[in-house]
């Protein structure tokens, strides 16, 4: 079980561990602000378990102009599944192989399975009469990043909406 972390503003801020939520609301750095089902117990206290909880003080998060492109965040943009087969994907694939000069770029990688990545190798997805499932784009926004491929607790959705929307 996993708990949305979100900053003195409401801003989400990560996702961390049900164990790590607790710590920090009984060390009063963090108010609950959303339960999930059950309690967390010990011999001493129960407190229902944090599904959302918010930081008392205020944290600033350096801002990126552009997301950096490295495993993690290619495999939460494509769901964690391979781009080819739909089984798991867990390795960086270049769409143009960076030996016929493709570039690592969002818009050349996408997230394969071992299987397919190797069969691929170095050639261009004509050759094996391949298609892609989805046309690799740069990632907007970055709220979907905070989850990664897990799946999200509904209570979530109201942080993790769009600004505006």
């Amino acid at each position: 079980m996993h708990t949305l972390l979100l900053n003195a503003s409401y801003e989400p801020l990560t996702v961390i561990s049900v164990h790590r939520a607790v710590v920090l609301v009984l060390a009063d750095k963090a108010d609950l602000v959303a339960a999930g089902e059950g309690h967390f117990r010990s011999p001493s206290t129960s407190l229902p378990t944090p599904s959302v909880i918010r930081l008392r003080g205020f944290v600033r998060v350096p801002y990126r102009s552009t997301l950096p492109l490295n495993r993690r965040n290619l495999v939460a943009r494509d769901g964690g599944r391979c781009a080819y087969c739909t089984g798991r994907g867990d390795t960086v694939d270049h769409v143009v192989p960076r030996s016929r000069g493709g570039e690592h770029v969002w818009t050349n990688v996408v997230a394969a399975c071992q299987p397919c990545n190797g069969h691929k190798g170095d050639r261009l997805l004509h050759e094996l009469g391949w298609k892609l499932r989805a046309t690799p784009a740069t990632p907007k926004g970055w709220s979907w990043m905070l989850v990664g491929v897990g799946t999200t607790d509904p209570a979530w959705s109201e942080w993790l909406a769009p600004a505006g929307a």
